[in-house]
């Protein structure tokens, strides 16, 4: 491939590297700028005053997945699982998202989402919500999906987890790079598997608390933007010093685990 001309190929998730690229490899996840409008820290009215603004009962449980309305993002999935627990816990789920402008299917699969949620009072279809109203979303969530079938890296599921809020996301793409599961979330394959997370969740919300904490400090640590200045600088320290026919990896969050000072 024509990369193998080039000093170095960076990757953002370990197994999109090909074989067949042979020059040295290198993992730099992607990150979030804390300080965005999607990201800051909100004043708790502010996130009351959006929310309810939608319609949401703030007192009930509420599931939130934030994504485009794509297939891949499970959608439909997502209202199924929401269903199987509302059968046991008086909940409430939240769909925000927006179609893309280069995919054909996105207002069918809005119009699909909506058929399926139709006269649904418990869920709330929103769509191409602003960067303020998913930050405030997020943060009044109990737990947050991401229940994709394909993903890229998935860059919503680290913006969920700075929240300080339980992740559960489909196994796949940069999915679980993210998310460590049984510790900051849980990783499903299923609609039921989902539910059954979800349940386990609203049955034990402490666990749910702890889980969020964790998450926000592997965020902390492996996916701001700090720490993706510092890959940067790296890289380029390491080109510059004639190691470079050396394979390094600059980024660790895939190693599954949450740094702590010591």
């Amino acid at each position: 491939p024509a990369i193998n001309k080039y000093a170095m190929a960076v990757f953002h998730i370990p197994h999109f590297a090909r074989k067949d690229i042979t020059v040295p490899k290198v993992l730099i996840s992607p990150s979030i700028d804390p300080l965005s409008e999607k990201n800051r820290e909100l004043l708790q009215e502010e996130i009351t005053d959006i929310v309810e603004g939608f319609g949401i009962d703030r007192k009930r449980p509420l599931i939130v997945q934030i994504s485009r309305f794509d297939r891949f993002k499970d959608p439909i999935g997502v209202i199924t699982a929401f269903r199987q627990v509302r059968r046991h816990f008086d909940c409430q789920l939240a769909l925000a998202g927006g179609s893309a402008t280069d995919d054909p299917e996105g207002p069918a699969v809005q119009a699909e989402i909506e058929e399926v949620a139709a006269g649904d009072p418990d869920i709330f279809v929103l769509f191409q919500p602003t960067d303020l109203q998913v930050n405030a979303l997020q943060r009044a969530a109990d737990i947050i999906l991401q229940k994709s079938t394909r993903e890229g890296f998935g860059l919503t599921v680290t913006e969920a987890m700075w929240k300080g809020k339980p992740v559960i996301g489909g196994a796949a793409g940069g999915i679980p790079a993210q998310i460590i599961h049984g510790e900051t979330g849980f990783l499903v394959n299923s609609p039921e598997g989902a539910a059954y997370r979800i349940r386990y969740l609203l049955s034990h919300p402490h666990i749910g608390v702890a889980m969020g904490g964790k998450g926000r400090e592997h965020v902390r640590y492996n996916f701001l933007i700090t720490r993706h200045v510092r890959d940067y600088l790296l890289l380029m320290l390491h080109v510059m010093s004639n190691e470079s026919e050396k394979p390094i990896f600059v980024s660790g969050p895939a190693e599954k685990r949450i740094r702590r000072n010591n």
